[in-house]
C-alpha cells in the first residue's frame, strides 16, 4: 500500500469515527430529561468533544445533523425492511408488514423518538424534519390504501388519515404504556387498522 493510500484511509477512518461521535453525542443529548431543550449544534459539538465546524463539515447544517440522525435511527430500528411491505401483493398483509417495521422504528430508541417528536413543536429545524419524514410514511399509506380504493373516494382519504395516526409513534407509545415494549402494541394497532381497512373495502376482501 502507499503512502497516499494509507493516508487517505487513516484520514477516512478518523472521519467516520468523529461522525459517529457526533450521532452518539446528538442521541445522548435528546435522552437527557432537560438537555434536549437545549439541542443546538453547539451543544451537541460539545457534548461531542468536537469543533463546530466539524459538526458542520460533517453534516453540513442543524438540518443535515437531524436528517442523519434519524437516517441513524432507521438503521438501528431495520427500516431497510419496510421495501417488503410494498412488495407483498396482498394490501392487507402489506399494511400488516408496515406495521411491524415501523413498531420496530420507533422502538429503535424509545426515549429519543419522543423528545425528537416533542421537541418538533417547539424548534422549526426538527418540525420540518419529522414532517417531511411523517409526509414519507402517509405517501406509503397512500400507494396501499390505492390497493382497495380509488383515487378521490372520500372513505380512502380518510383510511389514510387513520393509518396515519395509527402508525405514528405516538399511538405506540399510547398503547404500549409507560413501561410496555412497544411491540406488544402490534396486535392491537393491527386490529385496528383492520377496522379501517374493512370499512374502506368491506369485510373480507382483500382489495385489488
Amino acid at each position: 500500500m502507499s503512502p497516499r493510500h494509507y493516508s487517505l484511509g487513516k484520514r477516512q477512518a478518523v472521519i467516520v469515527e468523529s461522525r459517529r461521535r457526533v450521532l452518539d453525542a446528538a442521541r445522548a443529548l435528546l435522552a437527557e430529561p432537560s438537555g434536549y431543550q437545549a439541542f443546538t449544534v453547539d451543544a451537541v459539538a460539545r457534548r461531542a468533544d468536537v469543533a463546530r465546524a466539524t459538526v458542520y463539515y460533517q453534516f453540513r447544517s442543524k438540518t443535515g445533523l437531524l436528517e442523519a440522525l434519524c437516517d441513524d435511527l432507521a438503521e438501528d430500528g431495520q427500516m431497510g425492511d419496510l421495501p417488503r411491505a410494498f412488495a407483498e401483493p396482498d394490501p392487507r398483509a402489506a399494511v400488516h408488514q408496515l406495521i411491524r417495521v415501523f413498531a420496530g422504528f420507533w422502538a429503535a430508541d424509545r426515549v429519543v423518538m419522543r423528545r425528537l417528536r416533542a421537541l418538533a413543536a417547539l424548534d422549526p429545524d426538527v418540525h420540518d424534519v419529522i414532517t417531511a419524514r411523517d409526509e414519507r410514511r402517509r405517501q406509503g399509506l397512500e400507494v396501499l390504501a390505492g390497493r382497495l380504493g380509488p383515487a378521490g373516494d372520500a372513505r380512502r382519504a380518510d383510511a389514510v388519515r387513520a393509518l396515519l395516526a395509527l402508525t405514528s409513534f405516538e399511538s405506540f407509545d399510547t398503547m404500549a404504556g409507560p413501561d410496555g415494549d412497544l411491540g406488544d402494541a402490534v396486535p392491537l394497532v393491527t386490529s385496528l387498522a383492520d377496522a379501517v381497512l374493512t370499512n374502506l373495502v368491506g369485510p373480507g376482501s382483500g382489495g385489488g
